[in-house]
């Protein structure tokens, strides 16, 4: 665990619910490891959620999969406030965390600081976390509303200058620049901490130990890498996935960690690429689980696609009894025999070779 989770988990339990919701929430837990332990198809209430507060993107990026075949056939808008804040009343007393992010700009809901406090005035330990693109029509005046309230703030950058420029359609590197300084200052002394992310590709692996560099110069001190996940991205084949084991890939793994010493400032805190591959690598059968704008539990945050798969919609029912249908039992027995399902076919989890 990185010193980023460690702050997070101690502020969480500094602020665990209070008098009957504590029991209520301890109580979940043992009920979490108890149907672990007996390898139960079910789940308890959620520890951990993601909110898709919207689909809807003012940006055309070459790796996002709503520019592929499924995100093109997706219904799109914003998720609705009172459904949001009827999913956080059933919920609230057994989270831990709540992301507000999907395949979408977050921003471009107008309902986003509403929400975080809704949040917030249920139980302020519970730790938020939002991903953005920093470049939507009023970010800073939006990001002002925010900025103390949200515990990480993640920005999707995938290169830097115009390797940036060409991936990140309808974005550029300058705006994003102007906009991450200013979001630094605004994040200054408060809960709220901003993280890079950028999603490796042939056309940007060189950038990584310069993205190091850009973070410690700009005063970023989190930095977070993850290999392209060709789930939905439907147009690549999964041949793709080997080029992480040509030496040029693991050349710059190795210029990435000579830039881990010479900046100790930025922590990266994610760029393993070794472990073992399988269905049972993916935890979004049993956590972080998914909710669509519009209402739809779906498997995952690489393919959120309800017309290709969903286990109901919590308009019609209560998360829990969404989250044990018969549907999404079946998918985790799935797991628990390792045997990933024709929806996981080229996912990152399960086809990509452990890079030595």
């Amino acid at each position: 665990m990185n010193k980023r989770r460690i702050a997070k988990a101690l502020t969480r339990i500094k602020h665990l619910p209070a008098n009957k919701y504590f029991f209520s929430y301890a109580g979940n837990k043992l009920k979490h490891l108890y149907l672990k332990l007996t390898k139960s198809t079910q789940v308890a209430y959620p520890s951990s959620v993601m909110l898709e507060l919207t689909n809807r993107c003012n940006l055309r990026c070459t790796i996002c999969p709503r520019e592929y075949e499924y995100g093109k056939q997706m219904d799109k808008g914003n998720m609705d406030i009172l459904q949001a804040k009827r999913i956080v009343d059933e919920l609230w007393p057994y989270l831990d965390s709540i992301g507000l992010t999907g395949m979408g700009e977050t921003f471009l809901n107008d309902d986003l600081e509403e929400i975080v406090n809704y949040i917030k005035t249920k139980n302020r330990g519970i730790i938020i976390s939002l991903s953005t693109n920093a470049v939507a029509l009023n970010f800073i005046e939006k990001a002002k509303r925010i900025a103390g309230k949200v515990d990480t703030i993640q920005v999707s950058i995938d290169g830097v200058d115009e390797v940036y420029n060409s991936i990140r359609k309808g974005s550029s590197f300058e705006a994003l620049s102007k906009n991450l300084k200013e979001l630094v200052a605004l994040c200054k002394g408060t809960q709220s901490t901003i993280m890079l992310n950028m999603v490796v590709t042939k056309e940007n692996y060189i950038h990584m130990a310069p993205l190091v560099e850009y973070a410690s110069k700009t005063g970023v001190k989190y930095v977070d890498f993850t290999l392209l996940n060709l789930a939905a991205v439907t147009t690549l084949d999964v041949s793709y996935y080997q080029f992480y084991q040509s030496p040029e890939f693991k050349a710059s793994l190795h210029e990435l960690d000579k830039a881990i010493q010479r900046y100790p400032k930025v922590l990266v805190t994610n760029k393993n690429f070794t472990t073992h591959n399988s269905f049972q690598k993916c935890p979004f059968p049993w956590t972080h689980f998914y909710i669509t704008w519009d209402g739809y539990l779906v498997p995952c945050c690489a393919k959120p696609f309800p017309k290709e798969m969903n286990f109901g919609n919590i308009r019609e029912m209560a998360v829990l009894n969404a989250l044990n249908t018969n549907d999404y039992r079946n998918f985790r027995k799935m797991w628990l025999a390792n045997k990933a399902p024709s929806f996981c076919y080229n996912c990152h989890f399960i086809n990509i070779e452990p890079v030595s």
